[in-house]
């Protein structure tokens, strides 16, 4: 659907409970929502980034191998994985505005926790649960994000995710200054965590209060998914792969492949990760102008184009400009997906978020080491080349999923 962001009439009814509430409200203070919103994004995203840049003084610090790092670091996913299960629900039953608050503040006293850690098994217990409240902090903002969008009734899912980005990019900022400052990986945590505890007790009042309201008979705790979330799930799998490998091996490809000199190894990195920013906070626009289904199959069709790019010509220029192309191509794909999923009809915003995640959320778990293997295999061209395939399926997929046709 081109234009202004409508609900469809099987959608109405689950609007409603909270829409009515904020039907006479200013703009002014659905701009301040906004605002409220985007920044626990970014507070999600600086949480992770603030860990993320310590990770070597960490592993320095407990005298940590290779082997031993990459055996701590599934911690982190085993933590997600234990809680996605209860997350959507959480958020169903007590409400998506007090589950963010809840889980993003125990988030942020996990990260404290990742300091504190002064043996392997400690450091381990630490970032299980850093893992959980991740998960929970996820489900429960990303149903704030899809709340706030329908009181806006236009997409804004994209910029939100853009701010998840912005903080990236202010995590690894920050990381180099306390470095540069040669403050421990503790004092760092704490001080980014007063500052986030901050933005939450300034921000909490003004997310959406919306609990949503039983729509269905209650159903056993396995029953059969939803078709259409499983294919968004699919979809958003597709989108993940790419972007992890990206994370995890564009540094690797830039060094060994490309064969960047010095300092430019991460320039890989960084072109896709500021390309995927600025494509989230344009993607709105685009989709506004274009439609979703429009924009996912442009964005396959980039994803795709930009790895064969980079793997046809393996040098420094073509191969920036093509991991530019990706981080444009992953951009809008996940906020997208998550924006249609939460509208589904009879669905609860939460329970639809945990389905399509819990699938998407493979992506991540299994596309670096699938990397690792085939190149072990054959050649890290050769397994760019291949997971190229997958952003063509995304557009492929497009045309599969009525939901997004009517989108």
């Amino acid at each position: 659907m081109m234009g202004e962001f409508k609900f469809r009439k099987g959608e109405i009814s689950r609007a409603l409970p909270y829409r009515r509430a904020y039907k006479d409200v200013k703009q002014s203070y659905l701009n301040r929502i906004r605002w409220a919103v985007g920044l626990f994004y970014f507070s999600m995203g600086l949480c992770f980034a603030t860990w993320a840049s310590r990770i070597p003084d960490i592993k320095t610090t407990l005298g940590l191998s290779e082997a031993d790092l990459g055996t701590i670091l599934f911690a982190i996913p085993l933590g997600q994985l234990c809680i996605m299960p209860f997350s959507g629900r959480l958020a169903t039953k007590y409400g998506s505005h007090r589950t963010a608050v809840l889980g993003l503040s125990f988030y942020v006293l996990s990260l404290i926790g990742l300091g504190l850690g002064s043996e392997k098994w400690q450091l381990l217990v630490a970032l299980f649960f850093f893992g959980v409240f991740s998960n929970l902090t996820n489900i429960s903002i990303n149903t704030q994000g899809i709340y706030t969008e329908g009181l806006f009734r236009r997409p804004v899912m994209s910029a939100f995710h853009g701010a998840w980005s912005t903080a990236g990019f202010t995590g690894a900022i920050t990381g180099i200054g306390m470095i540069a400052l040669k403050l421990s990986p503790l004092m760092h945590f704490v001080i980014v965590a007063i500052v986030l505890w901050i933005v939450i007790l300034f921000n909490y009042k003004h997310l959406v209060k919306a609990k949503q309201p039983p729509l269905q008979p209650k159903k056993k705790f396995f029953t059969k998914p939803d078709t259409v979330l499983l294919w968004l799930g699919v979809m958003s799998f597709c989108c993940m792969l790419s972007e992890g490998i990206m994370f995890d091996w564009s540094g690797v490809y830039f060094k060994d492949v490309v064969q960047a000199p010095g300092a430019l190894v991460v320039l890989g990195y960084a072109s896709f990760m500021v390309m995927m920013a600025l494509g989230r906070f344009l993607g709105d626009r685009f989709i506004r102008r274009l439609g979703r289904k429009r924009v996912l199959q442009i964005s396959g069709c980039m994803i795709t184009t930009g790895l064969l790019l980079a793997v046809a010509l393996p040098y420094l220029i073509t191969s920036t400009l093509a991991f530019m192309m990706v981080g444009l191509g992953v951009s809008s794909v996940v906020p997208i997906i998550y924006s249609i999923a939460g509208r589904r009809p009879g669905i609860a915003p939460g329970i639809a978020l945990q389905t399509v995640s819990s699938v998407s959320f493979l992506g991540f778990m299994i596309g670096p080491p699938a990397i690792g293997y085939i190149a072990h295999a054959t050649s890290l061209r050769i397994s760019f080349a291949i997971i190229a395939v997958f952003g063509v399926t995304i557009a492929l997929l497009v045309t599969k999923v009525k939901a997004i046709a009517e989108a």
